[in-house]
């Protein structure tokens, strides 16, 4: 379910920006490049994820 709803969110995301930015410089809007850009965001934020380590740090537990 995470994986689905991840990509909702980068496909909205994407896609606004994509409409927004194409928008200002006056290109035409190109939907399919925003899905790729999305499937691409969605891929870069899983690896992201999975290299970050969940368990916390000697540092941040003798601080509380």
């Amino acid at each position: 379910m995470q994986y689905i709803v991840t990509f909702i969110w980068s496909f909205l995301l994407v896609s606004m920006l994509n409409y927004v930015v194409s928008s200002v410089l006056g290109a035409p809007f190109d939907f399919q490049i925003g899905v790729v850009m999305s499937v691409v965001f969605t891929i870069l934020v899983f690896i992201i994820g999975a290299i970050i380590p969940n368990e916390s740090t000697p540092e941040a537990v003798d601080h509380h």
